[in-house]
């Protein structure tokens, strides 16, 4: 190929457009929803076919690297674009990596259809390169408006925010994104009459590598539901022992019921008014420590008609007890159901109070509250902890940003992201007076 300045204008408009349409790609597999803010971040998807270019007229002047020019370039296509996905979703490097290949073995396959259009004479060489940006450019808005009606992008962020499984999600897509490539380069040998077929194998493997995904998904959305309910055996046991010590308790002051109104009357009748307020007083207080507060924290967890949140809250209060943190919960009012996927709002839930009692751990006394009210629709969630560190408020939304170090970060990031999938969800952070204060509220939606 000659590099006149015609033939490299062209490449930059072909690279523009593949990396355009690998951007889109990326909305429909992260299940992004707000598209339009995230748009506002696809400038450097202009600015990276200059990049290309000046690595073709590098290339091209080294004739030993002109053979595997198209698989080096496209290695460096695939890790600008990752770094790019990791900056504009805050990501990690293996959820980047990951989400990049999906979206990129869709945009191979794509092209791969285009080619096959042009030579089999459904476009000709005369068809204008305008033309076939905007056959090509229509082809991937539909596509993706297909992934985001088939809620792939749903399925494949439970992989992504899957800590265990990212990594070798992100090697697996990697491997076949390299074979969809090698496939793509393929179509130079194949003869006419077999480009239809061709397609057809190359999109049946496209299509098997989502359904393959989708599965994975389903598998551990599986998993992590089986493990809720184990969960919610194993805290419903600690929630019947809380009950069973209430019981004995009441039958202790039942026993010692008549011994105590006995004493109370002999000071009554002995006009000893100040002993027996006295003892009274003594009594309201012994009563409030050692039954009181059992009842009252039974009733709150009572309240919780979740069983996920009341799962997650029960594993929660058990890991602070053992910690040493006094957590207080506060749920004045039964919470039947939440406006927004119940596992995205265990998330949020979970993430907030893992970095509420880790970041109180760091005082003598640590204490954490947990508030959670419902009332007309609406839930209202605040999560309030003892803290007496600085705050970066600039930097604690970034992934991996921690009061402990770089990379202990538990996810305020991710709990961001959650949210922006929620149009009815607010939320708010506060740190005043040594408390730092985690608000969300979930409107109901009509």
């Amino acid at each position: 190929m000659e590099l006149s300045f015609s033939n490299l204008f062209v490449g930059y408009l072909d690279y523009l457009t593949g990396n355009f349409a690998l951007g889109i790609y990326l909305l429909a597999v992260t299940d992004e929803r707000a598209v339009l803010r995230r748009l506002k971040k696809f400038l450097p998807l202009f600015l990276f076919p200059i990049i290309e270019i000046l690595l073709v007229i590098g290339m091209y002047s080294v004739p030993e690297l002109r053979r595997f020019q198209y698989y080096i370039l496209s290695f460096i296509i695939l890790l600008m674009c990752t770094f790019w996905a990791r900056w504009a979703w805050q990501f990690g490097f293996w959820q980047a990596l990951a989400a990049t290949c999906m979206a990129g073995i869709f945009q191979v396959c794509e092209s791969t259809l285009s080619r096959v259009l042009i030579w089999e004479n459904t476009l000709d060489e005369s068809t204008p390169f305008a033309v076939v940006m905007l056959l090509y450019l229509g082809i991937s808005t539909a596509a993706v408006l297909l992934l985001y009606r088939l809620q792939f992008g749903r399925w494949f962020r439970l992989l992504l925010d899957s800590k265990s499984a990212v990594r070798r999600t992100a090697f697996l897509l990697f491997a076949l994104e390299v074979v969809m490539e090698m496939l793509l380069r393929m179509v130079f040998g194949v003869k006419p009459q077999f480009l239809g077929f061709y397609y057809v194998v190359v999109a049946v493997m496209v299509i098997m590598t989502a359904m393959l995904m989708v599965y994975l998904a389903q598998r551990f959305d599986a998993a992590r539901k089986m493990q809720a309910q184990q969960d919610v055996i194993a805290q419903q046991r600690l929630y019947e022992q809380d009950l069973e010590a209430i019981r004995r308790e009441v039958r202790t002051f039942r026993h010692d019921y008549k011994n105590l109104l006995a004493g109370l009357a002999q000071q009554a009748g002995e006009g000893e008014l100040e002993g027996l307020c006295h003892t009274l007083s003594e009594l309201d207080a012994g009563f409030d420590q050692r039954l009181g507060k059992k009842i009252q924290a039974s009733t709150q967890i009572g309240n919780l008609q979740i069983p996920e949140v009341r799962s997650l809250l029960l594993s929660k209060l058990t890991a602070m007890r053992e910690k040493g943190v006094e957590c207080r919960l506060e749920v004045l009012y039964p919470v039947t159901a939440v406006d927004m996927d119940v596992w995205d709002f265990v998330r949020c839930l979970g993430i907030l109070t893992d970095n509420a009692w880790e970041a109180a751990l760091d005082l003598e006394e640590p204490w954490v509250e947990i508030v959670l009210l419902a009332q007309e629709g609406r839930v209202f969630l605040r999560v309030s902890n003892s803290y007496t560190n600085t705050i970066e408020p600039g930097n604690m939304w970034n992934d991996g940003w921690s009061t402990k170090g770089t990379g202990r970060g538990l996810g305020l990031s991710s709990y961001q992201r959650i949210l922006e999938g929620y149009p009815n969800t607010s939320h708010g952070t506060s740190w005043e007076n040594g408390v730092f204060v985690q608000e969300l509220t979930v409107e109901g939606r009509l």
